[in-house]
């Protein structure tokens, strides 16, 4: 089987945004004078939405806060954060290369706010090699319903026997299963260590580092530019 869509994840998949979270996770609890939790305490509540990832915060920390206010403050922590540590991961940039230039439309599907997720991408100039991006605050609803990816699928006219979602988290892969598409597990993602050993066995691919993402590709390299023609 091979591949012209590729759908991703961001957080986990395409960058390390571990640190970011962490510190905006950890203002939202000094705002309220609470002690701040390890970063991979903090990573391991990622992937379900801000919104989840607030409400398991502030259950750590034994708060009983507005989750509604508290929301609005993480956010708002975390938009001037984050990028101050977040990265894409090595090797990433080459393999979206690689993908675009085998011909392959490249989508990703994120349950990070629609902003953020925009702003991150530019910030860290990522933003070019995705057809399209759907953050996890649309109508669409957040992974893992299926509406977000089936609506990317849809919009590529590429059908979903020829679309994978490559992700960190089992939220992919049941994303994906909703979806009638495979998914491709990454083992470099924070979200890896969460994936449960039935989830990980049905998975049929899994990539250990990002250039091995295009052997799942239906290679259809773009023909090379011709110049315009010179006029006598």
């Amino acid at each position: 089987m091979s591949f012209r869509h590729f759908v991703f994840d961001l957080d986990g998949t395409l960058i390390d945004s571990r640190q970011d979270l962490a510190d905006a996770a950890n203002a939202l609890l000094a705002q309220h004078e609470a002690p701040p939790l390890p970063v991979p305490d903090v990573v391991a509540m990622v992937g379900e939405g801000a919104r989840t990832l607030v409400d398991r915060v502030l259950r750590r920390a034994g708060l009983s806060v507005d989750l509604d206010a508290a929301l609005a403050a993480f956010l708002e922590a975390y938009d001037v954060r984050l990028a101050n540590h977040t990265r894409a991961y090595a090797g990433i940039r080459a393999a979206l290369e690689a993908l675009t230039d085998a011909g392959c439309r490249l989508s990703v599907l994120t349950n990070k706010p629609q902003q953020a997720t925009d702003r991150v991408l530019e910030a860290l100039d990522l933003r070019a090699p995705f057809a399209a991006v759907l953050g996890g605050d649309t109508l669409l609803g957040r992974k893992p319903e299926p509406g977000g990816l089936l609506t990317l699928v849809t919009g590529a006219g590429i059908p979903a026997t020829e679309t994978v979602m490559v992700g960190d988290s089992w939220v992919d892969v049941h994303t994906a299963a909703a979806a009638g598409v495979d998914a491709c597990l990454v083992t470099w993602g924070f979200g890896y260590v969460g994936v449960d050993a039935a989830t990980r066995t049905a998975v049929r691919w899994h990539v250990h580092l990002p250039d091995e993402l295009i052997t799942l590709a239906d290679a259809h390299p773009r023909a090379p530019s011709t110049p315009p023609a010179t006029r006598a």
